[in-house]
């Protein structure tokens, strides 16, 4: 008989976990496991890239009120005398508004939320929430499974999540799992007495996959007589965006011909188009907005900057690494994990200079573009195997 699976995640919107979920399921045994994904928001880029296999569910009729605007949801929760999701709407509404930090706002916002939301009927073999925060606060609160599975797809130090909101849940899990080495010492630093059930399973990422799919005509021809960098990201603060906006200013000072396109969104767009216009940078810093199948750009493009702040583990830096291309990384917490500086990219100092700087280095330098290129034609960068590590979970007995 198939174990019956739940994988669990907000959405199937553009972003790495995203991503990650999706080549994951495309190499999914569905001869041995039944999945079922549970999504809070049933939307996403990635929704038709879902194998046929995977049954979507999604919150029941009694949330959406609850998901209204606040004037609306009151209303609603007033006109049915249910004074108990009133009174959680409301403190839901108080703790997004005035908490500053993202993280502990939805980290204090699920007390209040899961009241608009039942325990799931089913009964599962394993569950697996596939991002921290509400997707794993909901397979530890509303989920009935006998092997339950967290996953943390950033490095803790960096997130901005509070150890001791999340020390309870980590406890009713059976089993913690992060991306990268740094990532787990990361945890472990914040939860030594959980070290046991920490693992580390990498997002898996398809060669073959990605170079058929770079095969592909895209949308939007480069310019092959001009520079052009590449960086794909949610348009958010973590992610650095603004701070390649800031690098270009400096960069075509020097090289008017460079041109900057970034392929994502996310909140901080408005943002990034003010200060692109406010740096008269129209004609050399483009924001794509989502693309479905990026890899035809990453393919095209002369080099792949990922600017960001942190990360956990970067999928499109993995990606950019299978086209073979050349690659400028900041100095996040994780860099190393994935860039040998000198070797297969940079690895250069969070800054608009020290990027700027590395951009030119690299542009000035055929020679050293083209060994980081041959280098990495010569990494293993197929990592599909590390599906097997997941299996070695879901079947462990408790």
């Amino acid at each position: 008989m198939k174990k019956k699976l739940l994988f669990v995640i907000p959405s199937l919107d553009a972003g790495g976990a995203e991503k990650s979920l999706i080549n994951l399921l495309i190499q999914f045994d569905f001869q041995k496991y039944e999945v079922d994904l549970f999504l809070f928001k049933n939307s996403g880029l990635f929704l038709n890239s879902l194998p046929k296999e995977v049954k979507i569910i999604s919150h029941q009729d009694c949330s959406v009120d609850f998901q209204l605007g606040i004037l609306k949801s009151c209303l609603r929760y007033l006109s049915k005398f249910d004074f108990r999701l009133l009174k959680a709407r409301i403190q839901f509404f108080l703790a997004n508004r005035f908490i500053a930090n993202k993280a502990v706002s939805e980290q204090k916002s699920w007390k209040y939320i899961c009241k608009s939301i039942p325990t799931l009927d089913t009964k599962y073999d394993c569950a697996i929430s596939y991002l921290e925060k509400s997707s794993l606060y909901f397979v530890v609160d509303k989920v009935n499974a006998s092997n339950k599975i967290g996953w943390i797809h950033t490095n803790y130090a960096t997130s901005g999540m509070k150890p001791e909101f999340d020390a309870p849940y980590f406890n009713n899990l059976n089993h913690i799992v992060t991306i990268s080495e740094a990532c787990v010492a990361s945890l472990v630093h914040f939860f030594p007495r959980m070290e046991r059930k920490i693992s580390q399973i990498e997002n898996i990422v398809s060669p073959k996959i990605i170079q058929d799919l770079a095969q592909l005509e895209n949308d939007f021809k480069f310019d092959i007589q001009g520079v052009n960098i590449l960086t794909v990201a949610r348009l958010s603060t973590e992610k650095g965006i603004d701070l390649a906006v800031e690098t270009c200013t400096i960069l075509v000072k020097n090289n008017p011909t460079i041109k900057w396109f970034v392929i994502g969104d996310g909140p901080d767009r408005y943002n990034l188009e003010q200060q692109i216009k406010v740096n008269k940078l129209e004609n050399n810093f483009f924001l794509f907005g989502l693309k479905a199948n990026p890899y035809p750009y990453i393919k095209a493009a002369t080099i792949y900057v990922q600017p960001s702040r942190y990360e956990g583990k970067s999928i499109a830096v993995d990606e950019a690494k299978i086209l073979k291309k050349p690659i400028i990384v900041t100095n996040f917490s994780t860099a190393k994990d994935q860039i040998e500086s000198g070797e297969n990219g940079i690895i250069t100092e969070m800054n608009p200079n020290a990027l700027a700087n590395s951009i030119l280095q690299l542009i000035e330098n055929r020679e050293l573009m083209d060994k980081f290129s041959l280098n990495l034609g010569h990494e293993k960068l197929d990592n599909e195997d590390q599906i097997y590590k997941l299996y070695d979970l879901i079947d462990a007995t408790k």
